[in-house]
C-alpha cells in the first residue's frame, strides 16, 4: 500500500457474531488479530465489537461427557470421525498459536458467558473478557457455564466479582443477548464466526488473515 492510499484510509467498524464454545471462532479471532496488526502498520484503524450467537442453545449447563461424547451422541458423528476432526482443528489452531485441549474440554451452555460479555462491554472490557473466556474453554479446560466460575474469570480481567454475580443471577443482560440473536437472524447468519464490516459487508467463517486484511483495505479506501 502506497503513501497516498494510507492517507485515504478511513476508520472502520467490525461487528463479530461468535460463540464462546466455537473452536473456529477462536481461530478466526486470532486470524483477525493478525490482519488488524498489519492493517494498523499500514495506517488503518478499526474497532471491534463482539455479538452473541449460540450454536447449541439446548446444551445443558453440566453436560455429562466430553466433546467427543457430545458430537457422537447429539450430532451423530462416529467417534473415529470425531477424533480425525478434532486433530485437524487442533492443528489449525496450533498454527495460530492456540493449544486446544479437546480431551479435557467441559461442554456447557454458553448463554451466561454471553451475558458476561455484555457486562464486560458496559465496562469497556469486552475484548479481554472474550479472550479470557475462550482461553478458559479451549485451552485450560475450565467451566464457562456457571455463575461462580464465570465470576472468577471476570475478576481476572478487572470486573467486580459481586457485580458480575448479581448481573448474571438477575439476567440483567439477557435482553442484550437476545437482541444479538435477533440481529443475526435479520442478517441471515446461520454459522459463526461471522464478520460484518461497516454494517455493509459480511464475511463468513475463519478466513485467512490475508483475506481479512484485503477486505479491510478495500472497505477503508472506499
Amino acid at each position: 500500500m502506497n503513501e497516498n492510499q494510507e492517507r485515504l484510509l478511513k476508520p472502520i467498524k467490525i461487528d463479530i457474531w461468535s460463540d464462546v464454545a466455537c473452536p473456529w471462532c477462536y481461530i478466526g479471532k486470532r486470524k483477525l488479530e493478525q490482519a488488524l496488526e498489519q492493517f494498523a502498520a499500514e495506517g488503518g484503524s478499526a474497532s471491534v465489537e463482539y455479538h452473541s450467537f449460540l450454536l447449541n442453545p439446548d446444551m445443558p449447563t453440566d453436560f455429562e461427557g466430553g466433546q467427543a461424547e457430545y458430537l457422537a451422541g447429539h450430532k451423530g458423528i462416529p467417534l473415529d470421525q470425531v477424533k480425525v476432526m478434532s486433530l485437524r482443528v487442533s492443528q489449525i489452531a496450533a498454527a495460530v498459536g492456540l493449544n486446544y485441549d479437546f480431551e479435557n474440554q467441559i461442554m456447557t451452555n454458553t448463554v451466561l458467558a454471553h451475558q458476561l460479555l455484555h457486562v464486560a462491554k458496559a465496562h469497556g472490557l469486552q475484548a479481554p473478557m472474550k479472550e479470557r473466556l475462550m482461553a478458559a474453554h479451549f485451552v485450560e479446560g475450565r467451566h464457562v457455564g456457571r455463575i461462580e466460575d464465570l465470576a472468577d474469570l471476570a475478576a481476572e480481567v478487572g470486573l467486580a466479582r459481586a457485580e458480575v454475580v448479581d448481573a448474571l443471577t438477575r439476567g440483567a443482560y439477557l435482553p442484550d443477548v437476545e437482541a444479538d440473536f435477533a440481529t443475526a437472524q435479520r442478517y441471515g447468519i446461520s454459522g459463526v464466526p461471522f464478520f460484518v464490516i461497516n454494517d455493509k459487508y459480511g464475511i463468513s467463517g475463519a478466513q485467512e488473515s490475508e483475506t481479512l486484511l484485503d477486505a479491510l483495505r478495500q472497505v477503508a479506501t472506499e
